[in-house]
């Protein structure tokens, strides 16, 4: 253990040995993360990681990164800092498995008023079941008692993530034609976008969050705080199997937005919209918030946490598969030529 303490810095507000007592507490969060490849200690400079490029003929790096959003608010006003990290992750590894790409390491940086150390495991606890759900390690992140910038109960969270492929085995979305099959895989509810809407809508700050809402089944504020789905075990799964012709991780921007990244120009995702297995929340956000189902489909993802296209004599396969992997899949619709990129019919 370090010697190091300084009473100048903990009179201005910054108290290293907590984040001393913080680590400590994450080690053992951080241990059920480790697989092959990841080597060093926490604590180190740097997080070390040696790629399994064995095989590969042109290994690709892909990167991604995010935060939580405003969904973190939720996480103060119920006390409950367990979960935000699954959502950190999530944000960024389901976007890199977009391109196929198998997400290896993680690394987390989160911003404090106040170093609490409990709390902090709490939030790395969360960041390595995140881990742990996508198959990466955590090889490192950084904890910032900002004093003065931010409350002392407050703290945001964000992250990023490293993936590798073979270039060869990367998503071709130019191979996408007419008549290939969109299929949907299930969220876990509003996952972590478009909560600057829902805290609006819902007026949280001044709302009791644990009442328990018959039509969810549970308390809103339990609902709005189950973390974002991680698909990466049963997409990587998919793509060993079935050529994926395009991924879309829907995000903020929902349907709209995202859907049209993973298509090429000239063609268009003819979603039904009686095919989408719309979410309770979402029923009652529209109704609480009035919001036009137009806006709804725009901000959200409506109960569809990712999309594929695969060909039309793979689909029956594809769902298999990802029935196996422990995913719910429904049929959305199909590609089909136009301009208009998604209609939803």
């Amino acid at each position: 253990m370090t010697k190091s303490k300084s009473d100048s810095y903990a009179a201005a507000g910054v108290d290293i040995t907590a984040g001393y007592r913080a680590v400590e507490l994450m080690k053992k969060h951080i241990a059920r993360t480790m697989i092959p490849g990841a080597e060093g200690d926490i604590g180190d400079f740097g997080g070390l990681f040696v790629p399994p490029i064995a095989g590969m003929k042109k290994p690709v790096l892909v990167s991604g990164t995010d935060g939580v959003g405003t969904k973190i608010k939720l996480a103060f006003l119920m006390d409950k800092h367990d979960t935000v990290g699954i959502d950190c992750v999530a944000m960024c590894v389901n976007d890199v498995i977009c391109c196929g790409a198998k997400p290896l390491l993680f690394l987390d940086y989160i911003a404090c008023g106040k170093n609490v150390p409990e709390r902090i495991a709490e939030i790395v606890g969360g960041v390595a079941e995140g881990c742990v759900r996508a198959g990466c390690a955590l090889i490192g992140g950084e904890t910032a008692e900002h004093p003065g910038l931010m409350p002392e109960d407050e703290y945001d969270l964000a992250g990023f993530t490293v993936g590798l492929v073979d270039a060869e085995k990367m998503v071709d979305k130019s191979a996408m034609k007419p008549g290939d099959v969109i299929i949907g895989l299930r969220s876990s509810g509003v996952h972590s976008n478009g909560f600057s809407l829902v805290r609006r809508v819902f007026d949280v700050e001044n709302r009791d969050l644990t009442a328990k809402v018959d039509e969810l089944g549970m308390s809103l504020g339990e609902c709005l705080l189950t973390p974002t789905r991680i698909y990466v075990k049963s997409v990587l799964s998919l793509m060993e199997k079935v050529t994926v012709k395009g991924v879309s991780h829907i995000t903020g921007g929902g349907f709209y937005e995202n859907i049209p990244r993973s298509i090429p120009d000239g063609l268009t995702a003819r979603v039904e919209r009686a095919a989408v297995p719309v979410l309770p929340i979402f029923d009652l956000i529209a109704r609480e918030g009035n919001i036009p189902e137009r806006d709804m489909f725009n901000t959200f993802n409506m109960g569809v946490g990712m999309s594929l296209v695969v060909s039309k004599d793979e689909a029956d396969r594809a769902l298999d598969i990802l029935r196996a992997a422990g995913e719910e899949p429904v049929l959305l619709g199909e590609i089909a030529p136009g301009e208009e990129r998604v209609v939803i019919c």
